[in-house]
């Protein structure tokens, strides 16, 4: 028995090794659009919307990577049988690029993404990819799609990697056939933007009756199972006047995650330091975003005030709005970058926060930050040329 298991554990690793050494950048086949599409107005841009005129797809089958391709944007023909579609083997990835002033599109630690979707295909026992080779594909086609990059700081091309089961089959079982796929399109805020003001203030319902994740689960992921079930619970959120939900946890509602967004709290603790506070990863509930580990770099970086990795419960949250402690909230992500909170709903009580109302500085100055590294106004490593 110990042989045979031994014999199965070296057949899988000649497997990956195999797949890994069959994904190569170099054997791209590239079919360019021959009808390119009118791009939109930049006042016309809803995220989500609209596509750019190619896409990468990368197909694995009989053990290997078969040849990228750069095609036209188009559908799919699928088999109904997907185990995709029945069994939700499948997970994505959110990224943008971003022009310079210069013509420059530059990628935000495009390494930090890839490296998240690589474990989160491992979760799903999908077949491993080269992450290097990846990123030289991803470049490739935004090159030839450099043109609908827009050309705006309020603007930008969103980037959708997406990696899904093809075996055409009934039956819960690891994958042998898979597709890797890139879609893009041109997107402006994620929020609406309320007059000439920097971003929109949200409001958060927090309800211990809704989970997002749990110890042990897959909360930690990207992966499409995690977001079909938060959506009948947003309309709850919604119809009870907010836009997003504040993920509570256990019976001491610890404070996970807002909506789709890493959730931050900067405040006086009660020490008397000034803090930036945020829930830790080793619990498994939350999703390590790429915009929450710059905003901790960022932070860390400057040293003016103390930055901590931990849960903050509901009741202790409490206590600080009441002795006027808390200074900020906000939540990040790639989609909305930095979304301020200013008020939460609570036992059917409304919290007001102070984040507007003090001026919402260290919120803005992450903003600001951050979207100068993304455009190129303030040179830093994590920007990453397409051209590079």
């Amino acid at each position: 028995m110990l042989a045979r298991r031994g014999i199965t554990s070296c057949t899988r690793l000649l497997t990956a090794s195999r797949s890994l050494s069959t994904f190569q950048s170099k054997d791209v086949i590239v079919t360019k659009a021959g009808h390119p599409k009118i791009k939109p107005k930049l006042d016309e841009l809803v995220f989500g919307k609209y596509f750019s005129d190619h896409m990468l797809v990368c197909d694995y089958k009989d053990a290997e990577w078969e040849h990228p391709r750069i095609l036209p944007f188009q559908n799919f023909s699928i088999s109904p049988a997907w185990t995709s579609l029945h069994y939700g083997i499948q997970c994505f990835e959110g990224m943008k690029a971003y022009k310079t002033s210069n013509g420059d599109v530059r990628l935000f630690r495009p390494d930090l993404n890839i490296q998240r979707m690589q474990r989160t295909a491992n979760m799903l026992t999908l077949p491993e990819f080269d992450g290097d080779e990846f990123l030289v594909l991803l470049k490739n086609l935004l090159k030839l799609d450099a043109s609908w990059v827009p050309d705006s700081n309020s603007a930008s091309l969103y980037i959708r990697p997406t990696y899904i089961s093809t075996d055409p089959v009934i039956g819960v079982r690891p994958p042998t056939e898979a597709r890797l796929f890139v879609i893009t399109g041109p997107v402006g805020p994620y929020y609406e933007q309320k007059g000439t003001d920097l971003f929109k203030a949200v409001k958060l319902m927090a309800d211990p009756a809704y989970v997002r994740a749990w110890e042990g689960g897959i909360g930690a992921y990207k992966a499409g199972g995690n977001y079909a079930p938060t959506l009948k619970v947003q309309q709850v959120a919604a119809s009870r006047g907010c836009q997003q939900v504040l993920w509570l946890y256990g019976d001491d509602l610890q404070m996970t995650e807002a909506g789709t967004m890493n959730f931050f709290v900067y405040w006086t603790n009660e020490q008397g330091e000034r803090e930036l506070i945020t829930a830790p990863l080793d619990s498994g509930l939350i999703l390590p975003g790429v915009t929450r580990q710059s905003v901790l770099d960022l932070t860390r970086e400057w040293g003016e005030f103390k930055v901590t990795e931990r849960m903050v419960t509901m009741p202790e949250f409490l206590r600080a709005i009441e002795s006027d402690r808390v200074i900020e909230v906000f939540g990040c992500g790639t989609a909305c970058m930095i979304a301020p909170i200013d008020s939460m709903l609570f036992e059917n009580k409304d919290i007001p926060i102070p984040t507007m109302s003090s001026g919402a500085v260290l919120s803005q100055r992450l903003f600001t930050t951050l979207s100068d590294i993304q455009v190129g106004k303030t040179e830093h490593p994590w920007s990453v040329s397409i051209y590079s």
